[in-house]
């Protein structure tokens, strides 16, 4: 079975295969002292073994571990809408090799199908550690709609789709026209017709299974971008590119190490919940936390972070912004030590009063679907605005027309094809053939004297209107404006100018009324504080923002503007 997620090897940082070897004798490959970041770039060091695969050469050792009484048992823990708490090891018990089971047998898969798996925030969604032991996995976000689900199941081939009662509607309505799909299990109470209760097959299923033996470079997982630029696509990646890459994000810029306790509130379906929820934290031999929250709650979030000993926290700008303006107190958690967000760029602001109220930086980092961290700023280094320096993963450059420059294109070099980069856009040979060239084109941005990068904007964010405009520099500038609480930047289309910037803008409660006045006040502020011709010339006032926890609420403000043409 085809995973369509990501997971590759951890003992990037080991010269052995071996967890043991790992985090014994990695620390002569990769410098503990990394807050020199030029002798972290040099001495980093990361040794691909022929055959690797996540479930098995990390999951499977850091249990070994736990048998033999080398670290504590409680890994990983979920916290349900009613607050319990579910405490599972770091393999799962019997569960991962019960389901593994249910898919090679019950549903008849075979190594190299797929698998779509839209789950919230739940302990049945490590149904990827069986997917991994047999075969692929596929993400999906539980926000998607009919409309989603029936682009992703074809265009991905899946043949078994496992969600919940939420979304099983849905996938019966689309069911008919995905010719592939043959197995639908759902994680419910009750029983749906049409469907296998997992609650039941678990019942009758053994947990005697072996993991599959699987190379480093075989495809492991496909993951769809957001699809904010045309259709989604479909992202490949082997087990290398994760499973070893991130572990890149867990040392350095996630700093993690087995006594801390990793809360990542990413939504399920997005890359970025791989990322900082499975790979990385695993590969360091973290805790895991997850809660789920089915809308964004920011007092759930607070009373979280106060409540259980969460050391590491990871959120998107969005949920930083939302956070401080909930919590006025200077009070600090009392466990947390190491703050990250990725997804946009983290106003200049919330940064400071994330610190004034928290006594923590928020250590940015850049990275996409296709890649692992590109850019951050590490611990040790000197915080500064934007995403930092290149991670020892990629060689980074800013490109233009004519080579190297200070401002422009943000590339990574690929004369040299690095692993921690996917391999191609399935079933897209034109797609992938124009991105991967001489260089991967990331997005655009600038670098300053001291080599740390500034990102302005995706490409799909991008607006061109009467020049080049990065939502964020309009972001950043209406944040200023004590009338607004909370905000996002789009473009726009437009019967002259093709498209122009528009503000969404949700107005603090104690402000005035009059929008109409308001809106040219908005308008002449952005002017003075950054161009004229950057202004939103559409303002449209809303009583909330869409709020997903991966953050990118600019996606579905775009969305918005342009389906209705």
């Amino acid at each position: 079975m085809q995973i369509l997620l990501r997971a590759k090897y951890f003992q990037c940082l080991a010269i052995p295969f071996s967890l043991r070897a790992l985090h014994k004798d990695y620390r002569t490959v990769i410098p503990q002292d990394f807050s020199n970041y030029e002798s972290m770039k040099q001495d980093f060091k990361l040794e691909i073994p022929e055959y690797f695969n996540f479930a098995k050469d990390v999951l499977d050792q850091w249990t070994n571990m736990e048998k033999a009484g080398k670290r504590p048992s409680n890994l990983a823990f979920w916290i349900n809408g009613n607050g319990e708490e579910v405490r599972w090891s770091f393999r799962m018990g019997s569960f991962s090799r019960k389901f593994a089971n249910i898919l090679t047998e019950a549903c008849a898969l075979q190594r190299g199908d797929r698998v779509i798996v839209i789950l919230p925030r739940i302990p049945e969604w490590l149904a990827y550690v069986a997917c991994l032991q047999t075969g692929y996995f596929n993400p999906g976000t539980t926000q998607m709609t009919q409309k989603d689900i029936l682009y992703r199941l074809p265009s991905s081939k899946s043949k078994c789709i496992i969600t919940n009662d939420v979304l099983a509607p849905a996938v019966d309505g689309v069911a008919s026209k995905c010719e592939n799909l043959h197995s639908k299990i759902i994680v419910s109470q009750s029983p749906r017709e049409g469907w296998e209760n997992l609650k039941e097959m678990m019942k009758h299923a053994s947990d005697n299974n072996t993991c599959v033996k699987t190379k480093h470079n075989e495809t492991m997982a496909i993951f769809f971008t957001s699809g904010t630029s045309g259709s989604p696509k479909m992202t490949g990646h082997t087990h290398s590119s994760f499973g070893l890459g991130l572990s890149i994000n867990g040392r350095f810029w996630l700093d993690l190490t087995p006594s801390d306790v990793m809360w990542n509130t990413s939504d399920t379906g997005w890359a970025k919940s791989a990322w900082s929820s499975v790979y990385s934290p695993r590969i360091q031999g973290a805790c895991v936390l997850a809660r789920y929250l089915p809308r964004f709650e920011p007092t759930s979030i607070l009373q979280t972070l106060r409540k259980f000993p969460i050391t590491v926290f990871c959120s998107a700008p969005i949920a930083d912004r939302i956070l401080v303006q909930n919590d006025k107190t200077r009070r600090k958690f009392k466990s947390l030590k190491h703050c990250v967000s990725a997804g946009e760029s983290v106003n200049s602001e919330v940064t400071e009063q994330w610190r004034n109220r928290t006594g923590l930086d928020i250590h940015e980092g850049y990275g996409q679907t296709e890649t692992v961290l590109i850019c951050g700023n590490f611990k040790g280094m000197k915080i500064k605005p934007g995403y930092g320096k290149p991670s020892p993963a990629f060689d980074v450059k800013i490109l233009d027309v004519n080579g190297p420059a200070r401002q422009g294109d943000i590339g990574i070099v690929l004369p040299n094809r690095p692993f921690r980069l996917f391999t191609h856009y399935v079933d897209n040979p034109t797609e992938t053939a124009s991105t991967l060239g001489n260089f991967y084109i990331t997005g655009g941005g600038y670098m300053d004297e001291d080599g740390h990068f500034w990102f302005v904007a995706r490409v799909d964010d991008i607006i061109l209107s009467s020049g080049y405009i990065g939502p964020f520099e309009i972001e950043s500038a209406l944040t200023e404006h004590s009338a607004l609480a909370e905000l996002a930047v789009v473009s726009s289309p437009d019967p002259i100018r093709g498209e122009v910037v528009k503000a969404f803008i949700v107005l603090n409660p104690d402000k005035s009324n009059d929008q109409e006045q308001l809106k040219k006040e908005i308008q002449e502020h952005v002017k003075r504080a950054t161009a004229p011709y950057k202004h939103p010339r559409k303002v449209e006032f809303t009583q909330e923002l869409p709020k997903t926890i991966s953050g990118k609420i600019r996606n579905e403000l775009r969305k918005k503007e342009w389906e209705t043409i």
